[in-house]
């Protein structure tokens, strides 16, 4: 099972680097070979995501900033699909019967469909698009530059994106020159919208970071923070979500005995 946040959200490395320019400089169109870097570096941190078992501990708190869940998880791509969530700690507390089969549930729903049996009709066609599904990458221009970093500003796609509308969202970039290694991505709302009549979107962020772990791999997904407000009916709702990572190893997925491939960007999400 892939957490939803996730969330998620990646093509290039070997290519030359462009020669440094003023520290600091200012937004500017990015050169066919910074994009290639960009896309280079999404897909190898994508194609490794499905790889990586860890330990999690994410908190969820209201717009008061009250804690309605902390949650302690380890999760283990190499198991079987009903044992790869392992509750540690719920709420500060021994983890329930009820909450291991919660998450053994969820493992198990993440397993490929069984092709011995004929598939079921679905009554929701409709699939959530990821963020990183999303990102069109060769219109990237860079934000700002310094003598070790890119910042790349990506625009989305507009078609069938309800989840994120182009025109009010920024998502920015963060690559490190030395060896092109994604450490950064950020999702900001430029203005307040409106989504399906009834909700107002008036503010939110989220902010994927990334970090190296295994020289052979690529960076990882160590920390995701992210909060949204916004009106449903006039009465106001929201709060934020931090979660972090640790324990990385490396694994062979379970996956990869029913040849299971994830798609493009989709694994880069909130």
């Amino acid at each position: 099972m892939r957490p939803t946040l996730l969330l998620s959200f990646i093509a290039i490395l070997l290519g030359s680097f462009v020669p440094a320019r003023a520290a600091d400089s200012g937004p500017r169109p990015a050169t066919p070979e910074e994009v290639a870097l960009l896309n280079e570096s999404l897909y190898r941190v994508a194609g490794d995501y499905p790889r990586w078992a860890y330990t999690e501990h994410r908190i969820v708190r209201d717009a008061k900033g009250h804690v309605k869940t902390d949650l302690v998880l380890r999760f283990d791509p190499s198991r079987p699909y009903a044992e790869q969530w392992t509750p540690i700690q719920v709420n500060g507390k021994e983890p329930s019967a009820r909450d291991r089969n919660k998450y053994r549930a969820m493992g198990e729903r993440a397993a490929p469909p069984d092709m011995a049996k004929p598939a079921q009709p679905k009554t929701d066609l409709r699939r959530r698009v990821s963020l990183g599904e999303l990102l069109d990458v060769a219109r990237s221009s860079i934000a700002s530059e310094t003598a070790t970093h890119w910042t790349f500003e990506i625009p989305l796609r507009k078609f069938g994106n309800e989840r994120f509308p182009p025109e009010k969202f920024q998502v920015l970039a963060r690559l490190r020159k030395e060896g092109t290694a994604l450490e950064n991505l950020a999702v900001r709302l430029r203005e307040s919208f409106r989504s399906k009549l009834i909700v107002s979107v008036k503010s939110g962020e989220g902010t994927l970071e990334f970090a190296p772990v295994d020289p052979k791999r690529a960076p990882a997904l160590v920390g995701l923070s992210g909060d949204a407000v916004a009106s449903v009916l006039f009465v106001n709702v929201g709060g934020s979500v931090t979660l972090t990572r640790t324990d990385l190893k490396a694994v062979k997925p379970y996956d990869e005995r029913f040849e299971v491939q994830i798609g493009n960007l989709k694994a880069i999400d909130f």
